[in-house]
């Protein structure tokens, strides 16, 4: 890898760098949040991640994003 002397830049590159070989990992780990907000809402009604859905969100998002990024890479 090039060392350009940019920390952020060379993050970046490691990072595309990894996920360039595991296409499916961010999707799957999005579809995997909303599964455990399924879960929580079924199992601890009531409680501060079953009232916002934040995990539902996080989900949805890192699953769009991974999918967005995979064509990309």
């Amino acid at each position: 890898m090039k060392k350009t002397g940019n920390l952020f830049s060379e993050w970046l590159d490691t990072l595309s760098e990894y996920f360039a070989h595991r296409k499916g990992l961010l999707p799957l780990l999005g579809t995997l949040l909303v599964i455990v907000n399924l879960f929580l809402e079924i199992v601890f009604p009531g409680t501060f991640f079953t009232n916002t859905d934040i995990l539902l969100h996080l989900g949805v998002i890192v699953a769009v994003f991974g999918l967005v990024l995979a064509r990309a890479l």
